[in-house]
């Protein structure tokens, strides 16, 4: 969705260019804008609209060559065994944690081989090198050495994600002030890059061993988050950015008080939607183009017309829409930057109105006539503005927080978290201030039925030796509290009653099934952490039925391979384990008589499924013509999700531009299997489908039924 929008940019420029330089001919002017498209990045317009003719991302690359094949699979061969030793020689050892720095090298090479993913002749001696690389540094592992970790410069680095288990490349730049060992912490900036449908792990890594990148700010370590693949780092590619960064933090002596997040056009999206989202962990952000939000992009960049998308669809844009939460900026400074004529100047003009209606005020810095670039005096004054707020730090603890969501995937800021909402994908926001030694005001509850305050040890600046008191809402409800502990920390809970008084309570939720933070679904979410695909043994209800779900279990696990760069943990439903139990979300494929596991919990979900019927929210569908996919708390686990029949929701129509790649589905939803599998739906453009009812808080919570699908849980969910 931030690639270079040609018509409008250059029609753009075109009349710039001729205001300015007169005397050059139109025809001059065109050619040369025609050769500048041609070699650039492939760009997003109404010809990637067409659902019927969709390029594939990623692009087919080159037949390797029989020779230079045989040579690549000769060395992974010998680079793959090294690891395979190295596990067991590491086994229960320190040094097991540093195998990824030597697997993302093979994981680079085997995915472009296997996909057909390299698109120039000199990236296969890329690649060649990526494999000396890889079976160097299984060397030097093995003789107890690992000289890459104590390297400045340009060092290429890889973490293993809690989400598929597979390997994952990030590049950093060490600067040379860096001690080993030391004692004083560094500044970090995490990069963000901008969109390159070519940009497989072989190219990626080529990059970070060669390009020091567009940021490279004095005594500071720089993070390039690969995000996995193109994806704007959302969903997987969001998980990305935290785990490697948190590998960065392990690793590496990093000031968590100075931590900056950055990045430019696709990466200025995904700087957007990091920088409201947790806006409490960056000490400031710089976003440069991209885009804030999903409507307006689309309808104007895009040509699309977004208004027939399905009201379900149209609510899931929350989710990333950056725009949203531009509230949650108080505490976060931020400096955008947009080129003047660059037609991805939208986003920060959108976000400088959504923060005043915040009564905030954007730093926006322009590029005079510049299209899709940071001019080297707009970097320079961005890296000016960041030394004085890098040099104060972050504020732990600041006195005044501001949060707001539509989605308890994001519920927390500084020392508030939102623990129950009123109304899901409804904006919930809470205000809170440290009024004086004693006192909390929270004028703003809104769209909250219950929240937690959380200041940590040491950091508390209310008085011990008083009762703290709080004054909440329109008119002032006064609350008396807990005090502040001897350690000067202080945490306690509060939820409304059927009265809609607040009360401080023992616990954050109650024993009710209900939403709440980590299990809050839709169905995507599902897939932001460890999940595991369940595939059926048995004989399904209805075989066109089987037919259809098989086919989408496999389109499901390619999928995530093309799109997140990893293999989709599977096991047989004969295999699992209590600890896969324990450890994963589980995504169910089949029907009650396919899968022993939707078998064993069926009589537990609020829905009816046999072979003749399914019957969800209060309404009944034949089981011979529809497959049914929603997201639910395990009833054998209610720590973790069940999903049943579905994967990441979004598909390859999708994949064409950023601003798509959003969730399609909600908690739930019936696909006719009559209807062809496009690149746009699973079953139609349209399905019935829906988000769960969540009970309002009450004395004694109904058991479940099928019209009121609550998606998250308390221990009570086994027994509901």
């Amino acid at each position: 969705g931030a690639a270079t929008i040609f018509l409008v940019g250059a029609s753009r420029y075109l009349g710039y260019a001729c205001m300015s330089h007169p005397h050059w001919p139109l025809r001059t002017i065109a050619v040369g804008l025609a050769l500048w498209f041609m070699g650039s990045a492939q760009a997003d317009g109404p010809s990637d609209n067409v659902a019927g003719s969709i390029r594939r991302i990623p692009p087919l690359g080159l037949e390797v060559p029989a020779a230079e094949r045989a040579a690549l699979e000769e060395q992974l061969a010998v680079l793959a065994k090294g690891i395979s030793e190295l596990r067991k020689t590491l086994e229960r050892k320190p040094e097991l944690a540093l195998l990824p720095d030597v697997e993302i090298y093979h994981k680079a090479v085997s995915f472009a081989l296997a996909n057909q993913e390299f698109h120039k002749p000199e990236e296969w001696a890329i690649a060649k090198r990526h494999l000396e690389t890889g079976l160097a540094r299984a060397a030097s592992l093995a003789s107890g050495h690992a000289p890459w970790t104590r390297q400045t410069g340009l060092v290429a680095r890889g973490y293993r994600s809690k989400i598929d288990g597979s390997v994952q490349p990030y590049g950093l730049l060490i600067p040379d002030s860096y001690t080993f060992p030391g004692g004083s912490r560094h500044r970090l900036d995490i990069w963000l890059q901008g969109r390159a449908e070519n940009t497989n792990e072989v190219v990626f890594l080529d990059q970070r061993e060669k390009n020091k990148g567009q940021i490279q700010p004095a005594d500071a370590i720089v993070l390039q988050a690969y995000g996995r693949f193109c994806n704007a780092n959302k969903f997987a590619g969001e998980i990305d950015v935290l785990e490697a960064m948190d590998d960065v933090r392990r690793q590496y002596r990093i000031d968590d008080a100075r931590v900056v997040m950055r990045g430019f056009s696709m990466g200025g999206a995904a700087c957007w939607q990091f920088a409201v989202h947790y806006s409490d962990r960056w000490v400031a952000a710089t976003p440069g183009a991209g885009f804030a939000e999903t409507r307006q992009f689309l309808s104007f960049f895009q040509k699309e017309d977004v208004s027939t998308a399905p009201a379900y669809q149209q609510k899931l844009w929350h989710w990333y829409d950056a725009t949203d939460y531009a509230g949650n900026l108080l505490n976060c400074p931020v400096i955008a930057y947009s080129g003047e004529i660059d037609p991805q100047k939208q986003a920060a003009d959108l976000m400088t109105k959504a923060m005043q209606t915040e009564g905030l005020s954007l730093v926006h810095l322009i590029g005079p006539k510049t299209g899709h670039k940071i001019t080297p005096e707009a970097a320079a004054e961005i890296e000016n503005r960041l030394t004085s707020i890098v040099a104060a730090g972050r504020n732990p603890l600041p006195a005044r927080v501001s949060l707001s969501t539509w989605t308890l995937r994001y519920p927390s800021m500084y020392w508030l978290r939102i623990d129950r909402m009123g109304r899901h994908w409804d904006k919930a926001k809470i205000e809170a201030e440290i009024a004086d030694r004693s006192t909390v005001r929270i004028p703003i509850v809104e769209n909250i039925d219950a929240f937690t305050i959380s200041m940590p040890a040491g950091l508390c600046p209310l008085d011990p030796r008083q009762a703290p008191v709080l004054l909440i809402g329109t008119p002032i409800q006064r609350v008396s509290a807990p005090p502040v502990q001897s350690d000067r920390s202080w945490e306690l809970h509060l939820r409304r009653s059927t009265e809609g008084k607040w009360q401080v309570t023992n616990r954050p939720w109650g024993p009710e099934l209900a939403k709440r933070p980590g299990l809050q679904g839709p169905i995507d979410d599902a897939f932001m952490d460890s999940f595991l695909m369940v595939r059926p043994s048995g004989k399904p209800m209805n075989p066109a039925v089987g037919d259809y779900l098989a086919n989408a279990y496999t389109h499901a696990t390619q999928q995530w391979r093309s799109q997140f760069r990893g293999d989709a943990r599977d096991k047989m439903d004969s295999e699992i384990t209590d600890a896969d139990m324990a450890n994963h979300h589980l995504i169910l494929w089949g029907d009650p008589a396919s899968n022993q596991i939707i078998a064993r919990i069926a009589d537990r979900l609020p829905i009816q499924w046999n072979k003749d019927h399914i019957v969800v929210a209060g309404k009944e569908y034949a089981s011979k013509d529809n497959a049914l996919a929603m997201i639910f708390p395990n009833p054998l686990n209610p720590e973790k999700y069940i999903v049943l029949n579905c994967g990441f929701t979004y598909r390859e129509y999708d994949y064409l531009n950023n601003a798509r790649q959003v969730a399609k589905l909600p908690d739930w939803a019936v696909i006719p299997i009559s209807r062809p599998i496009s690149g746009r739906s699973p079953g139609d453009t349209e399905l019935p489908a829906g988000f769960s009812k969540v009970p309002r808080a009450r004395r004694s919570p109904p058991r479940p039924s099928t019209s009121q699908m609550p998606i998250a849980s308390s221990a009570a969910a086994g027994r509901a």
